[in-house]
């Protein structure tokens, strides 16, 4: 359905895909959650309304900079409240090595002041019931932005019809221009510009503990956009797609807005050279202002493999569209 206002400006994340832009690199950081089934309509602010009312001021400071991420979450379809029903909770870390999720229900929300909201955040589990296996988050706050209810709610409905228990809606994840959001928790991936059927395939990779690269917007416990964008690519070059196959393991700043980012593959590293450019192109949106998507790029994907003590660099990889280079360059011999 287009998403376009009675004075013809398209929705921000319209807009966005008509600009080109590219969701790598867009993930908003998170190691941890806490997703408070809230069923009913959302007003914007429905989520600071709901931890006002659970947690005392600045009780969440520490653990949201730490990486602590609440959210609110209603099953997907009619959105009714029943004040007698008890809430569904839970709680996770998604950093890799240590991602779990648990599961409470609590017939008050008031109960969930005596929850250890530090340990969460630290990684720490022990809260609940242990859940195997991942949820599909789909954004359809559309009183925040009305492109994420018009573009997230057909995800939330063939979800919840394929997989009843682990699909549920959610609230702001950051991000409306790249409507339709998916976060997939603990795996900590967040995928965006996602019809129905591409949503499907996400859920279904992930069940089985893979992770599809075209529209990831990143790794939610990645420390920086350089680092999800190199890995993006690591996975695309390389067909790389088990949820732990790819990891940025080392970042420095080569010049102004390039850095180069390790990535600890199956078998090898790899030295991804990322650019940061300004926009190319910039428009004006119903819902969001000025729209001008970032522009990032991978300059060469150099390959190391390991012999005794030492790496050795084996191959440079270019990417299509790099001005002047096309395909491999052999590198065979030279020393990390």
């Amino acid at each position: 359905m287009p998403n376009i206002s009675s004075d013809g400006l398209p929705g921000c994340a319209v807009l966005t895909r008509q600009l080109g832009g590219n969701p790598a690199g867009t993930a908003t950081l998170m190691t941890s959650w806490l997703l408070i089934e809230q069923p009913g309509p959302w007003p914007a602010d429905a989520l600071e309304q709901t931890l006002a009312s659970v947690f005392g001021p600045g009780r969440l400071d520490g653990p949201r900079a730490a990486g602590l991420r609440p959210l609110l979450i209603r099953r997907p379809g009619r959105h009714q409240r029943d004040p007698s029903a008890p809430h569904t909770v839970y709680v996770g870390s998604g950093v890799p090595g240590n991602r779990w999720l648990e599961k409470l229900e609590v017939d008050d929300l008031a109960e969930l002041a005596a929850l250890d909201v530090a340990a969460v955040a630290a990684g720490i589990p022990g809260h609940g019931e242990r859940v195997d296996g991942p949820l599909f988050l789909v954004c359809t706050h559309g009183t925040k932005d009305m492109c994420c209810a018009v573009l997230g709610r057909p995800l939330a409905g063939v979800l919840g019809e394929n997989h009843p228990g682990r699909a549920w809606e959610v609230s702001h994840v950051g991000g409306d221009r790249w409507a339709g959001n998916l976060l997939v928790v603990p795996d900590g991936f967040l995928h965006g510009q996602l019809d129905p059927g591409e949503a499907a395939l996400v859920a279904k990779s992930a069940l089985v503990g893979q992770v599809v690269a075209e529209q990831l917007r990143g790794r939610t416990s990645a420390p920086s956009p350089w680092a999800q964008y190199a890995e993006i690519a690591v996975r695309k070059a390389f067909g790389l797609r088990g949820v732990d196959s790819v990891l940025a393991v080392d970042e420095r700043v080569l010049e102004g807005e390039t850095r180069v980012v390790t990535v600890q593959g199956l078998d090898n590293l790899y030295e991804v050279t990322v650019e940061r450019n300004g926009p190319v192109a910039s428009g004006a949106s119903r819902c969001s202002g000025v729209i001008a998507p970032p522009a990032y790029t991978t300059k060469t994907i150099e390959t190391l493999v390991r012999a005794g003590e030492q790496w050795f660099r084996i191959g440079r990889t270019v990417p299509p569209g790099i001005p002047g280079r096309t395909g491999r360059e052999s590198l065979t011999g030279g020393r990390a």
